[in-house]
């Protein structure tokens, strides 16, 4: 088993995979971004999640950003690489390439359209762990893969101890109640962006948090307010002026397009997202960058 137990706190980027029109590889956008985001101080990056397009990528397209990626960051924060796919096989394969470009950990999710068993899910995390040998955060989002890693799921998953974290993104209060008083050994991560607030308050010390690729400051702040200062009044401040922007990005509909938009606001192309999803259109745009530019307004009048 993995020697070394990761301490997943702080704020983790889910990257973006910046493409040209042709949906190549951008690597100079993917390069401005990571320093971007480094510079600004996020605490760690992942790899080829749900906001990275895992899903739109071959194989081989994945190896070669992992390892793109992974030279780009150069040790300076956490690298998680995600695995995700269908079949247990490619996963396993994605768990040994993680491996062997020194990830730090890897992203275990549930295989969608499946919809396998609370025991079927824990074999097929088991034999991922058993791959990698990596310190593991679960990622639990039934809103995209139908089902829940349940109790099941969770109990069997305690004959590793690399299993330490989670990232809850099901929305529903119940499980994130249950995750923290029941299963204390497994590190709480924010995965539902409006309910972040609510996760800090019941002990999660980190947030994957898709905004941050073109807000990190506003995301840091309210982390900082909440998990290091301990001022919620502050972080209900911060969170009030997010829900805004947290709305359009969860109710609109075209959740990776309008990150991607959002960090090309900030100077850097992110392209378009590969198909079968569309860029935004123009009312789309303009609605996303005013309620950046009120929530960055409201928050600059803060002090935080």
């Amino acid at each position: 088993m993995a020697t070394l137990k990761m301490e997943f706190e702080g704020i983790y980027t889910p990257l973006i995979a910046p493409f040209h029109e042709n949906y190549n590889l951008n690597q100079e956008a993917m390069a401005k971004t990571i320093d971007m985001l480094i510079h600004s101080g996020i605490h760690g990056i992942v790899l080829a999640g749900t906001t990275g397009e895992y899903y739109a990528m071959t194989m081989k397209e994945r190896f070669k950003l992992m390892g793109i990626a992974k030279e780009m960051i150069n040790g300076r924060v956490s690298t998680i690489v995600g695995t995700g796919a269908i079949r247990t096989e490619d996963s396993i394969e994605y768990a040994k390439q993680a491996k062997k470009m020194g990830a730090d950990a890897i992203l275990v999710t549930t295989p969608p359209y499946a919809y396998p068993t609370g025991r079927e899910i824990a074999l097929h995390a088991l034999a991922i762990d058993k791959a990698a040998d990596l310190p593991v955060m679960l990622y639990n989002y039934p809103g995209r893969m139908s089902t829940n890693m349940d109790e099941e799921t969770l109990d069997r998953l305690g004959r590793s101890t690399n299993f330490c974290a989670i990232k809850e993104s099901s929305g529903d209060p119940n499980r994130l109640h249950m995750l923290a008083r029941d299963y204390p050994h497994i590190a709480l991560s924010c995965g539902m962006d409006d309910q972040a607030l609510e996760f800090f308050a019941w002990g999660a010390k980190s947030w994957v948090c898709a905004g941050s690729n073109f807000a990190p400051e506003a995301h840091i702040a309210l982390y900082n307010s909440c998990v290091i200062e301990g001022n919620f009044n502050k972080g209900r401040q911060i969170m009030s002026a997010m829900l805004p922007l947290m709305n359009v990005l969860e109710q609109g509909g075209k959740f990776v397009q309008s990150i991607k938009f959002g960090l090309t606001l900030r100077g850097i192309d992110a392209g378009p997202p590969r198909k079968p999803l569309h860029p935004l259109n123009k009312d789309e745009k303009r609605v996303l960058t005013e309620v950046i530019k009120t929530m960055n307004k409201s928050i600059s009048g803060l002090e935080v």
